[in-house]
């Protein structure tokens, strides 16, 4: 997370809210391009390329989906969002958080643009897996 907010209760709630990384403004591209392949160098190898729930195939490699065998056909938005939902299974994602990991830190987006990304990808997939977590958020049980 690149940020300009300093504070240790901010860098604390990014890390617990799961991000790998907090780097406050003003930075150094050095350091932070050094930070980005140090990340790069622990995910080597440890990145599941396929991961399945129920009958869907996810195949991060070959940026496909496939349901009971056939390949489903998702926008590049809907892959990202259910990457990032994979990744983080369990875990309740605010609005928020989808908005920084999927379309990226910055972009604006409302509230009601996500919820509808998110009705799309339910029609997609089997929606008893992508759980509404009221006041809070999604939390995909994959």
């Amino acid at each position: 997370m690149l940020t300009a907010r300093s504070q240790e209760g901010d860098k604390i709630l990014g890390l617990e809210y799961g991000v790998d990384d907090y780097v406050t403004k003003p930075f150094s591209p050095r350091e932070l391009r050094a930070r980005i392949k140090a990340m790069l160098r622990r995910g080597e190898g440890l990145e599941q390329e396929c991961y399945r729930f129920g009958d869907t195939e996810v195949d991060f490699a070959r940026g496909e989906m496939r349901r009971g065998g056939r390949p489903v056909d998702l926008t590049r938005l809907e892959f990202k969002l259910l990457a990032v939902f994979v990744r983080r299974r369990g875990r309740v994602l605010s609005r928020e958080h989808l908005i920084d990991l999927a379309w990226g830190g910055g972009t604006h987006v409302t509230d009601r643009a996500v919820d509808q990304h998110i009705v799309n990808l339910r029609r997609k997939i089997d929606p008893k897996v992508l759980v509404s977590v009221r006041g809070l958020g999604y939390r995909f049980d994959g």
